[in-house]
């Protein structure tokens, strides 16, 4: 058996050797430590600028296609609104159409259309009429379905043939 035996008595370690001894031993793992972190966000700061210059591409990429698309949707939108005033003005001729044939289909034969002038939703028809009857008859038949809102005779005079009228009808309620 061995024995050591110090009689030394054990030195209180100076604050200069405490700094070398904690230096020594741990300074160099901080160290390899704090340059793994750099080393770490120096790759992951690689990868960010590889995804912020994969973004502006995409950007750019977009930026070309609505500079291409663009005029595509303007041309759409003036063809919707072409479309749009062709609809409204195959309504307005649907209209006027159903009210020329409304008007001709009672048009009594004894009378004669001398002009017929027309306006967005009223006719002016002017002409001869033989018989007073079939006049009044006409009146009555446009009152009796009520398609006209207003049915007025502007004039109406006796000539040698017969009588001659002017008749304005206005608003077709088709």
């Amino acid at each position: 058996m061995r024995y050591k035996i110090n009689l030394l008595p054990k030195q209180e370690a100076s604050l200069l050797d405490k700094v070398m001894y904690f230096s020594l031993n741990y300074l160099r793992y901080i160290i390899v430590i704090t340059q793994l972190v750099v080393i770490a966000v120096f790759f992951y700061r690689f990868q960010i600028d590889q995804k912020i210059i994969d973004l502006k591409d995409s950007v750019d990429q977009k930026k070309e296609i609505v500079q291409i698309v663009l005029p595509l949707l303007q041309e759409a939108n003036r063809i919707d609104q072409k479309s749009k005033e062709i609809e409204k003005i195959l309504i307005k001729q649907e209209k006027f159409n159903s009210m020329v044939n409304y008007l001709l289909s009672i048009f009594p034969d004894s009378v004669t259309l001398t002009e017929f002038d027309s306006t967005q939703d009223s006719l002016r028809i002017s002409g001869q009429a033989n018989d007073a009857k079939q006049l009044q008859a006409f009146f009555a038949l446009l009152e009796r379905d009520n398609k006209f809102s207003d049915i007025e005779f502007n004039s109406i005079r006796k000539t040698e043939t017969g009588y001659v009228f002017i008749m304005t009808l206005t608003k077709f309620k088709g």
